[in-house]
């Protein structure tokens, strides 16, 4: 069972990440994790954090000579930010203090519309904002993209290939339909290249605007981004149980980061309003001239069919809501002395739907992989390589699936 649990505070010492369950003989490096580490960092309207923060990953344990052992692999990504928070942040009780450090060490106590800051001291009985604030943030995101760059070199091995675009920032979209049979209908270098990662100029500049101006009058900013995951064999999850419904367990993954809203896999929420007759993928048989298989026109269901994945690309969109940490802050009430104030204002970004995209990526890529293990199992690289040959080959003889 692939297993990933991560640790750490927003202005702690920094992000910790646990794998268990990658099989033995896994290459890795650190330098295919900061690859992704860097993604992240990107995209515009990231705030004031990023230009402190130089993400990268040091490999605790589970890696040797640049192979995995089968152990848990620990990731630590340090907090650039932590020098300016030691004594704030620091495990031990702080000396009394005034001045600046005593400022710093004031609790919080107006809670932010939109964040878990009212939640989490209800739900943890804390007085001190800061408590909650620390770990609900989004830097906890780093350590799953760390995760995610492990479990994407891991289903590089079995020919899987995840990318995400961003669709929407505020209320500028992208017009452009893409071919949800064929992932070549997205240019992926241009998506790279857009500082929002969208590969559609006139829509990527037309969103950096909409970001200049939200930061202008104070607000912020969500969004949409679509995750690809292509080359995967059909057969993935189940439908014999409401836990092992592949379909459920990406929803449930894209849903646990933070800011989002919202999930649909293929058409989604449009589906609805189709008869069946234009939404169901229709079969058809495809040949080489040698050998025939069964193929898809079409890929509205986005890839899963039952909660299975049906040898079409996984298709799935997730809306993020506007950061809920505006310069211009909203009404609040104090809960020390539950009076009417304005909420805490923290450093922001304006938005992060950019970022976003690339933890989905890793959040997909946690969740397909695991289900890769749970199907072939192994310990060992080589053995689950073997018994994803031998399967993907029975389908090929079958004719039910063929491998482009």
């Amino acid at each position: 069972m692939l297993r990933i649990t991560t640790a750490g505070e927003s202005h702690g010492r920094g992000q910790i990440c646990v794998i268990a369950g990658v099989p033995a003989g896994l290459a890795l490096t650190h330098a295919d994790i900061d690859r992704e580490l860097a993604r992240r960092q990107k995209g515009y309207g990231r705030g004031g954090r990023m230009a402190i923060e130089l993400d990268r990953c040091e490999i605790l344990s589970g890696v040797r000579h640049g192979k995995t052992l089968g152990s848990p692999i620990c990731l630590l990504i340090e907090n650039q930010d932590y020098k300016n928070w030691a004594d704030v942040m620091g495990a031990e009780q702080p000396p009394d203090a005034g001045g600046e450090l005593g400022s710093q060490l004031r609790s919080v106590t107006l809670p932010r519309p939109g964040h878990a800051d009212l939640a989490g001291v209800a739900k943890y009985g804390h007085s001190d904002i800061r408590n909650v604030l620390e770990r609900a943030s989004a830097r906890e995101t780093v350590a799953r993209v760390a995760g995610g760059a492990v479990c994407k070199a891991l289903l590089r091995e079995f020919g899987v290939t995840i990318r995400a675009r961003v669709l929407s920032i505020g209320e500028v979209q992208i017009t452009q339909e893409a071919d949800f049979t064929n992932p070549q209908s997205v240019c992926w270098e241009a998506v790279e290249r857009s500082p929002v990662g969208c590969e559609d100029k006139e829509t990527s500049a037309a969103m950096c605007a909409a970001i200049d101006n939200a930061r202008l009058s104070g607000d912020s900013l969500g969004g949409v981004f679509e995750v690809w995951c292509w080359g995967v064999c059909p057969g993935l999850g189940s439908y014999a149980s409401m836990e092992d419904r592949l379909d459920a367990r990406l929803a449930a993954a894209l849903m646990g980061i933070p800011g989002i809203k919202a999930v649909e896999i293929g058409e989604g929420f449009r589906s609805a309003a189709l008869p069946g007759s234009h939404l169901h993928d229709a079969m058809s048989i495809a040949s080489d001239g040698t050998t025939r298989w069964i193929s898809r026109l079409t890929n509205r269901a986005g890839g899963l069919e039952g909660g299975v994945t049906n040898g079409m690309p996984i298709i799935a969109r997730a809306a993020m809501k506007p950061i809920p940490t505006l310069t211009r802050a909203l009404p609040s009430v104090d809960i020390s002395t539950l009076q009417p104030a304005q909420a805490h204002v923290e450093r922001s970004d304006i938005t992060a739907v950019p970022a976003a995209r690339v933890v989905g990526e890793a959040m997909v890529a946690y969740v397909v992989a695991s289900a890769y293990l749970d199907k072939f199992g192994g310990d060992c690289l080589e053995d689950v390589k073997g018994a994803v040959k031998a399967y993907e080959r029975r389908l090929e003889e079958l004719g039910l699936w063929r491998r482009l």
